[in-house]
């Protein structure tokens, strides 16, 4: 059972207690390659309130775009950021975006670890459609 902290000592208290479930049950080497892919993918929540400024300023929706939320962004790109409330209302609980957007991630990530843990690994090698000394005949 790895020690989260450890592995990801810049996570916050709400989203280090959902990671640390994910992590509790990992080995040593698949803990690390979740820290890997989640550092990675994750965003910070101050780049998600850079960003609903910006969008509160200058390009309504960007911070749904950056989220992945491509409807909502469009929503908000075509009604100003529904008529600047969204965006204010964005602005205020940019917190629980980033920290939503980051579980999905985390529950993606750990998804894909027990998939390539359960996947059978083949002892064999290919041999080549071709063989090299193959020759071909003259015309």
């Amino acid at each position: 059972m790895p020690h989260m902290t450890h592995y990801l000592p810049e996570l916050e208290e709400a989203e280090r207690s959902f990671i640390q479930y994910f992590m509790d049950s990992m080995s040593h080497d698949q803990a690390l390659l979740f820290a890997s892919a989640y550092r990675h993918r994750r965003k910070d929540p101050h780049t998600v309130l850079l960003t609903a400024i910006v969008g509160l300023v200058a390009i309504p929706g960007l911070q749904r775009f950056w989220l992945g939320q491509v409807g909502m962004g469009f929503l908000y790109l075509f009604t100003w950021g529904l008529i600047l409330i969204g965006t204010i209302h964005d602005l205020v609980r940019y917190k629980e975006l980033a920290l939503s957007y980051n579980h999905r991630v985390a529950r993606e990530v750990a998804a894909n670890i027990q998939l390539q843990e359960a996947k059978p690994r083949s002892t064999f090698r290919q041999r080549p459609l071709i063989s090299p000394s193959t020759s071909t005949p003259n015309a």
